[in-house]
């Protein structure tokens, strides 16, 4: 659109349904000082009503259309979809629009929904796995809003204001930040529709400010540092190894294919390196995964190993051993063709519903030009075992991690 705003269409004519996805570039690594939780709490406040709607009453008019709707807040973006019947599709669009552009902010709903993310909040610190997750985010990336929970912090969130959010909310949602993806089975005259709609309104600018960038001194760019640090937790049921490396940006798909590659070759199935070796023939460990958690600034590669206590230090010793193996032995040619085939798979599978059509399209097309969904298999297929060794697996190696070893604590 002239103002900057996006919208990709995904025909699926014989789905049966319509998604209609709207994502924004307004994920916590866009909150500045003081504003700490806010994007993910502005997502709540939108769907407590509109300038012309009244808390739930978008609900029960998108439930009468026969849909559903949800949303998600990230580190990069947030996402509002609704998934209505196509005759339904236009209206559905009509109401999340208003709700998403237009949120009351009205202050009794503020004071109440406050109170929600900040118990969210407290479930979320008691949770033992999950505060040994955060730990290892926030001792890697301990100058980037990537090391702090989206939920944000309590005393940020108690010292905001409706005010505040609104101020947040015009700052993020201009046209330049903002997409709308339709997948699925499209209505005659929908796209047109949007070219005189509510989308169309948005300001085109954006902020010169500093506040129109993530909130990250290293300008947008992942800062990481490799580490090692042991901790004794307490209610946790088993003990823990944890490692995260830095990798490529998501903008860089042929890398991120690289590591998403090498992550499903160690440690996807009871083939797999990691797998095959602590748990299938040493038995040391009770469970291993290793993800790509792909993101805009720098995606994070993160292996978790579940072990009972004593068997802790071998476990390190033995992740080492595999990992340096990688870096110095070829992978086999079946080994890399297993992976191949799981990672395309995936992708595959993911494209058989409008709205994983809508998740998967959704940031690419926020952030880059949009492609064909199944592109990426393209850069999947380019890498050849010798690349893998020295572009990815020379990077996963033990000193370029941050490794956290977790205990249960004594007596806990």
């Amino acid at each position: 659109m002239a103002n900057g705003c996006r919208c990709v269409f995904a025909p699926i004519p014989e789905a049966g349904l319509t998604c209609l996805d709207f994502w924004c570039k307004a994920g916590s690594a866009f909150e500045q000082p003081g504003e700490e939780g806010l994007a993910h709490f502005l997502e709540h406040m939108v769907f407590k009503g509109s300038q012309r709607l009244e808390a739930g009453a978008f609900d029960l008019r998108v439930e009468a259309l026969g849909g559903s709707s949800n949303a998600a807040t990230g580190f990069d973006d947030v996402h509002f979809h609704v998934l209505v019947p196509p005759d339904g599709a236009q209206e559905a669009l009509e109401l999340l629009l208003d709700l998403v552009l237009e949120p009351a902010l009205r202050a009794d709903a503020y004071a109440m929904e406050r109170d929600v993310v900040l118990e969210e909040i407290a479930q979320y610190r008691d949770q033992p796995d999950e505060q040994v997750v955060q730990q290892l985010l926030a001792a890697s990336c301990p100058t980037h809003p990537y090391g702090r929970p989206i939920l944000g912090w309590e005393d940020s969130l108690k010292a905001s204001t409706p005010a505040t959010m609104a101020a947040f909310h015009r700052r993020r949602y201009r046209g330049p930040n903002c997409c709308l993806l339709v997948t699925g089975a499209i209505p005659d005259g929908l796209p047109q529709d949007l070219r005189t709609g509510r989308l169309a309104d948005l300001e085109s600018g954006s902020s010169d400010g500093p506040e129109d960038t993530p909130a990250a001194p290293t300008q947008g760019r992942l800062s990481f540092q490799s580490g090692h640090s042991k901790i004794q937790v307490d209610r946790l049921e088993a003990a823990r190894l944890l490692m995260a490396w830095p990798a490529a940006p998501a903008g860089q798909q042929h890398h991120v294919m690289g590591y998403d590659l090498a992550t499903t070759l160690l440690a996807e199935g009871r083939r797999s390196r990691l797998v095959e070796r602590l748990r299938e023939q040493l038995q040391i460990v009770e469970s291993i995964d290793m993800d790509l958690t792909t993101l805009e600034q720098g995606s994070l590669v993160m292996l978790e190993a579940c072990c009972p206590p004593e068997t802790i230090d071998d476990v390190e010793k033995e992740v080492h051993r595999v990992l340096r193996q990688c870096s110095t032995e070829s992978v086999q040619p079946e080994e890399l063709e297993r992976a191949r085939q799981l990672v395309g798979n995936g992708l595959r599978f993911s494209l058989e519903a409008p709205g994983s059509v809508a998740a998967i399209a959704g940031s690419q097309a926020l952030w880059r030009t949009p492609q064909a969904p199944l592109a990426a298999l393209a850069d999947l297929d380019q890498w050849t075992a010798a690349e893998l060794q020295r572009d990815v697996f020379s990077h996963l190696q033990p000193d370029r991690a941050y490794t956290l070893v977790a205990l249960p604590k004594e007596g806990g």
